[in-house]
């Protein structure tokens, strides 16, 4: 369960949405076609990013929003078989509404 996890600073703690399984033309894609997904929804935000006057910056994303992120903007963890990124929230692109 990703409750164990707890995002530090500027970090965020993403869980990626599932890949698309098939093209638009109806065809089924195997696992090691697909590709990784770029969407995922935050699951649990750090205490944000420390500023030079000692204040902590406010996050732009929060729990529960889905967002889109760079390529490879985070790393890759497994935690009871789950699989999660952690990354900075400045490697988020967008939030979807």
């Amino acid at each position: 369960m990703a409750g164990k996890i707890v995002p530090l600073g500027e970090n965020i703690l993403v869980k990626r949405l599932e890949a698309v399984e098939k093209t638009k033309g109806g065809i089924v894609l195997p696992d090691t076609a697909k590709e990784k997904p770029k969407e995922g929804r935050v699951i649990a935000v750090g205490d944000g990013k420390l500023l030079d006057d000692g204040k902590r910056a406010k996050f732009t994303v929060k729990k529960g929003d889905r967002i889109l992120f760079e390529s490879y903007g985070g790393t890759e963890i497994t935690v009871e078989g789950e699989e999660y990124l952690i990354m900075s929230e400045d490697k988020v692109l967008a939030i979807i509404e």
